[in-house]
Formats: structure tokens, sequence, C-alpha cells
């Protein structure tokens, strides 16, 4: 697999938002800054809670079918790999990991079997858009801890995927799960969310290891990155997390991992979570405590192992 150096770009947007100008400058600028070679789209599908079993992406929530045609168009002609990552959120704010319901059916009772077939027609609609727009990537869902265990329904489900996709095909695990995941011999490549403390990245990238020789797959993380805040790196996974701006702190949880990650051949690239369609003023990026690296000391190390990492692949 081609070494990624990406971004997560402009995740979770509304619709006609990828109809503003903007979003062309802002990945314009990305190419220009960082020097990216990959980028990932992410179609949002959306529950009303962890345990409702109807997912709606054809709401004005969710970018429209030909927003991403188009900026996928683009995005190739400037020479960007694509990748898409239809990505299940629960309207009542719970986090996706927690979606869950009985492992045996139970009458009047919402069912893992309703619910994964929403989530196959959610997979495949947007199946059907990589392969008419040519990505190179589906990544089929984002950190969904609790349903990774009903092995049956995702190799399934993959296998449906691949019956109208003919690209690459992936999974987004969470971060801690590498090892729990059974069935990665059906996809054609690892991934998880990178989100480690700064000074446990060796222990983590020996666990992460054994699963990558396990399966002999390709891997890569597929979402990675620290906010700005005083105290993020030791808990870059905690969005919530609160406190006085950080930014060289930033910039230092991402040294530490590009320099424990490069050492790691097996480590095939990173997507940084995440580059804004609408950015923040320069100026203003020192008072900025989100996960962004625009016009931060971050952006400016992410470009320069970028650079270093695909010189010496």
């Amino acid at each position: 697999m081609d070494f990624i150096k990406g971004f997560t770009f402009a995740p979770f947007a509304k619709q006609g938002s990828y109809l503003k100008k903007d979003i062309y400058k802002s990945l314009d600028t990305l190419k220009e800054r960082v020097g990216v070679n990959f980028i990932i789209f992410v179609p949002t599908g959306l529950q009303d809670t962890p345990q409702s079993e109807e997912i709606c992406y054809t709401s004005s929530l969710n970018i429209s079918d030909e927003e991403f045609k188009d900026l996928i168009t683009y995005s190739q002609k400037i020479g960007l790999r694509v990748a898409l990552k239809p990505t299940v959120n629960c309207k009542n704010g719970t986090w996706r990991a927690h979606i869950n319901f009985f492992d045996e059916d139970v009458p009047c009772e919402p069912k893992w079997s309703n619910w994964f077939k929403s989530y196959t027609d959610f997979q495949l609609h947007y199946a059907e858009i990589a392969e008419q727009t040519g990505c190179e990537m589906l990544i089929a869902g984002c950190e969904m801890v609790m349903s990774e265990h009903r092995e049956n329904e995702w190799r399934k489900l993959i296998s449906d995927i691949r019956n109208v996709y003919h690209g690459v095909v992936t999974y987004n695990t969470d971060k801690y799960q590498e090892h729990n995941v059974k069935w990665w011999d059906c996809v054609d490549v690892i991934c998880s969310s990178g989100y480690y403390p700064i000074d446990d990245w060796e222990n983590q990238l020996n666990r992460i290891e054994k699963v990558v020789q396990k399966f002999n797959k390709p891997f890569f993380f597929a979402e990675i990155g620290c906010k700005s805040t005083e105290g993020s790196s030791k808990i870059p996974n905690d969005w919530c997390h609160e406190g006085n701006i950080a930014l060289n702190e930033q910039a230092e949880w991402y040294t530490a991992m590009f320099e424990a990650c490069i050492k790691r051949k097996w480590i095939s690239g990173f997507v940084i979570w995440d580059w804004a369609g609408n950015h923040y003023s320069l100026n203003k990026a020192e008072s900025h405590k989100g996960f962004e690296v625009y016009g931060k000391p971050s952006e400016k190390v992410i470009k320069k192992y970028y650079t270093m990492v695909v010189n010496d692949q």
C-alpha cells in the first residue's frame, strides 16, 4: 500500500456546506501548507439513541451525494487520493462506540438484526458512490466498539460491500481495540484511531504490532490527533477536556508520536484529525484549543514528518 499522509477533511458537515467556495480554498490550502496526498471524507448517518434501529443519512444534516461527488472529483484533480468513511453518530450525543443491543433477539426490544440491515444500507449507498467516483478506499465505519464482537454480521457487511465496490476495504477500530477485532482477515487493511498518551506510544505500538503480524495486513492510523489544550497530551482521546491553551504541548505530542511511529516500518501512514472547511483566521491560531493544527506549531511538525517519512519509503 502506498504511504498515506492524510487528513480527515471537514467531517460531519451539513448539506450545502460543500457548495461554498471556502471548502475548495481550504482543501487547496491543506495541500499547499502540509503536503498531504490522502483525504478522508466522512458521510454522516444519524440514529436517535444508541438503541435506535434506524439510521438516516438523507436529511439536511448530511452532505448531499452531489456535493460529495463534486468534492471527490476536485480532490482527485489536484492529486489527492480519496477515502470515504461513512460514520454513524447518535443525535442524543452518546458516542457511537456505545451503540449496543441484546445479543439474542427479544420480542418488543430493539435488535442487532434490524440495526445491521439499516447500517448495511447506509454503507452500501456510499460504497456505490466510492465505486462511481473511483475512490481508493472505503472505510466501513468508525469506532463501533460494542458491535465489533458481532463477527458474522461484520463479515457479511464486508462481503456485501465488495459486491458493489472494488477498491480497498477496511474498518476503523478505536484506540486500544486493535487486538479485539477478530475479523481483520476479511478486510484489506487494518486501521485504528491513534489517540494514545504521549508517554505510552512504544507500549501501544508493541501491542498493535502483534495484531499486524498475526493477520499479515498493512496498517495505518485512520484517525490520529491531540488538542492544543493543557493536559491533552496525556489524554488525547478526551474531546471534552478543558484547560489552558497549550500550542507547544500539542506540537510535542505530534513529535513524540511521529518519532515512535517512523521506526515501525509496518505503519503505512497517518490521517490527522482534522482539517476544517472554514478556518479561523491565522492571527487567532494562538488562541485556539481544539484539534485543528492550522497556523499552529503542530502544522509545521506534521509537514516535517510527512516529508521525512515519505522520502524514506
